[in-house]
């Protein structure tokens, strides 16, 4: 059996990505936070999310319990499998994984950089220590709602290029996050106008449209109060950087695109 390993820190988006990437490489089986996936769904384990505790929940992961660690790893012999992935947080973890489970050296490590963007990376991070949303990579149907802290909603359904049904998601809250930080979106648009503001020759910054939440998008209407000789677009495009700059700095957002609209131009004398 060929092992492969896919690393990421916490929040990185790991459990989001994990079901396209075996679907490409045809890697059936996966481990996941004390679960076994194979071909979509859940046939053996507990994951580590319906934990009480953070401690009890990095004890789920690694398998440091006897019997859940004895029942994946005879699931994992008796189902003949020819490739699994496993997840976990740095390349100790996966091997210790592989360890307890007595599958063999790690023949492929993947960081989780490697097939998300930074962007993606950035905005699974967001989401996570803002609103304490987890995933996990099986149908809505096989969680068990009763030990979670809440559901937050049924994921998706996802499917391959080729539109082949390859799996679920469930997005969850569980019991050891720390809860949730709400951000106004006035809070959001007053940081962008205060960083136009802020630039030389700009007299005027106004928010005409924004998201977000799911493109990270912002258009700006902006007036100019400039010498005659001042270079329009590069000062135009000086406040996009600011503005993506202020953004990644206050909340690790990477927009997607900074949209500006000059409405007006007035000499500076």
């Amino acid at each position: 059996m060929k092992v492969y390993a896919l690393v990421g820190e916490s929040g990185t988006g790991k459990s989001t990505s994990v079901l396209h990437f075996c679907d490409e490489h045809n890697i059936p089986a996966i481990i996941d936070d004390g679960i076994l996936i194979v071909n979509g769904k859940k046939i053996a384990g507990t994951s580590a999310k319906y934990e009480n505790n953070y401690i009890k929940a990095v004890k789920r992961a690694t398998f440091f319990y006897d019997d859940h660690r004895e029942e994946v790893a005879n699931v994992v012999r008796m189902t003949a499998l020819d490739k699994i992935l496993i997840v976990g947080t740095s390349v100790k973890m996966v091997n210790l994984i592989a360890d307890k489970l007595k599958l063999g050296k790690i023949d492929t490590y993947i960081d989780v950089s490697e097939i998300r963007t930074s962007k993606e990376i950035n905005m699974a991070r967001y989401m996570r220590n803002t609103q304490g949303k987890h995933v996990i990579p099986i149908p809505y149907m096989q969680v068990e709602h009763n030990r979670l802290k809440k559901i937050l909603q049924k994921g998706k359904k996802l499917f391959s290029k080729q539109a082949k049904y390859i799996g679920e998601e469930t997005i969850i809250q569980p019991h050891f996050t720390k809860g949730t930080i709400t951000i106004n979106e006035d809070v959001y648009k007053e940081i962008i106008t205060h960083t136009c503001k802020k630039i030389k020759y700009v007299k005027n910054a106004k928010i005409l449209d924004y998201d977000f939440t799911t493109f990270q998008s912002v258009t700006i209407e902006i007036e100019l109060n400039c010498p005659l000789e001042q270079n329009i677009i590069e000062l135009l495009e000086k406040v996009q950087q600011k503005v993506n700059e202020a953004m990644f700095s206050y909340f690790k957002i990477e927009m997607y695109a900074v949209h500006i609209r000059l409405a007006a131009i007035s000499p500076d004398r």
